[in-house]
């Protein structure tokens, strides 16, 4: 079948993104991808059957996208169609799963692996296995809340106990889920123990990325949480080295919103896009561990960069999310800073454009390490240089605690036009030159 033009997705993953499972598409290069997608981690957590934490869309095959490319990831819309939502702060149960209670949950009464479930009424003891009856839920909340939206989606409110147990009685109506997603609604536990807090709706997509050279969980493809797959004691083990496959696709960075481009490594060939995990707002660092998981529908348009060889993401943020060091030059500062030029001697000045590398890895520092090592890489300069240049033209941001960052500064359209991406970034941000 050729490539078309735009690809409708509707199909999600058991929570595993496996390079040798076929895709979907294949998508034209230039083309579209239009996806439903599902809550991310608190109903997946709840549902044992999902085996990586979250449940992301099948991914879709880039026409012409190989091995060593990059992939740039327009995010044409974000739209959140949930009417209500659960989330907060988590605590694993013992006795309920294997090493990760992300991947490997196990019946703590008849011990069966990854069961199926059923609901039986609401609260944090609904999940129950379908062969022994047992409560197998390997997450409870230790402060949680329940939020409506606004019909424009503008703001979120946290509701009262009855309200929140009017929502859990019908969880997948509330939460719009898509008819193939086969999570439990994370609303059935009712959780409500903030009421009345009011808060804006800035939605944006935690999972967005290409699929890792080997099988790894949806949600554990990052820096951070894979370090939970080292050394595991279940099927999806991985050792230090094997853990460089990933692709960072689960960054849970805000910035990832409507408007933003996110630049991907290719890894597997077509490379393999897929999405999930949209959250209707989240502070930087996603400190909870957890936000407002919300169905949504997504217009992504991909464009294949040929031979740009990343071993993680790169953002180009809408200009409204750059740091203020990290905003384009305007013309008013350019001629500003050539009357000092012009003092000193100086003969010509840097041209330079904004873009921001992804860092992960298991604590902020190890994190903030790596993207500065990304970023030397991908520009064939020294770590000293990026740190300086993030330093007077930049910013480091955090993305989600405990280890995702953003790398980000103005990097000189000579180091920009060597890997292609001059035109693109420049083009993205001309409103603001």
């Amino acid at each position: 079948m050729g490539a078309k033009q735009t690809v409708y997705v509707n199909e999600f993953t058991n929570g595993i993104l496996d390079p040798e499972k076929e895709m979907l598409g294949p998508v034209k290069d230039g083309g579209h991808i239009i996806a439903n997608t599902t809550p991310g981690c608190w109903g997946p957590m709840i549902t044992p059957r999902i085996r990586g934490g979250h449940e992301v869309t099948k991914p879709v095959y880039v026409e012409g996208a190989e091995v060593g490319d990059a992939i740039a990831i327009r995010i044409k819309s974000v739209q959140v169609t949930s009417i209500a939502t659960s989330s907060g702060n988590d605590q694993p149960v013992e006795g309920r799963f294997v090493g990760d209670p992300f991947v490997a949950v196990k019946c703590p009464n008849c011990g069966e692996l990854y069961p199926e479930t059923i609901i039986e009424g609401t609260g944090p003891e609904a999940i129950r296995c379908a062969t022994c009856g047992e409560d197998v839920t390997p997450f409870v909340f230790t402060n949680g809340y329940t939020m409506a939206f606004d019909s424009n989606r503008k703001v979120g409110i946290t509701l009262h106990k009855k309200a929140a147990e009017e929502v859990a009685q019908d969880g997948r109506l509330y939460m719009a889920t898509p008819e193939n997603s086969v999570q439990n609604p994370i609303v059935t536990f009712a959780p409500h123990d903030i009421v009345g807090t009011v808060a804006r709706l800035r939605p944006f997509l935690g999972q967005l990325g290409t699929t890792p050279s080997r099988p790894l969980p949806d949600s554990h493809n990052a820096g951070d949480f894979g370090q939970f797959l080292l050394e595991a004691p279940h099927d999806y083990a991985v050792t230090k080295e094997e853990l460089e496959d990933r692709t960072d696709g689960h960054m849970d960075i805000n910035r990832v919103r409507e408007g933003a481009i996110l630049i991907c490594p290719v890894k597997v060939p077509g490379g393999g896009v897929y999405i999930g995990d949209m959250h209707a707002m989240q502070g930087d660092g996603e400190i909870a561990g957890h936000t407002t998981d919300v169905s949504g529908i997504v217009n992504l348009q991909v464009k294949v960069i040929k031979g740009l060889t990343m071993d993680g993401p790169l953002l180009l943020p809408v200009v409204d999310d750059l740091p203020y060091l990290a905003k384009p030059i305007t013309k008013k500062e350019k001629e500003a800073a050539q009357d000092v030029a012009r003092q000193w001697g100086v003969q010509k000045l840097e041209e330079s454009l904004p873009i921001s590398f992804i860092g992960s890895g298991a604590n902020l520092n190890e994190a903030t390490e790596n993207g500065l090592q990304r970023a030397a890489d991908v520009l064939d300069i020294t770590v000293p240089e990026v740190m300086n240049r993030a330093t007077i033209t930049g910013s480091i941001e955090i993305g989600r605690h405990p280890g995702i960052v953003t790398v980000t500064f103005l990097a000189p359209t000579k180091y920009l036009e060597q890997i292609g991406l001059t035109e693109l970034i420049r083009n993205h941000y001309r409103g603001s030159l």
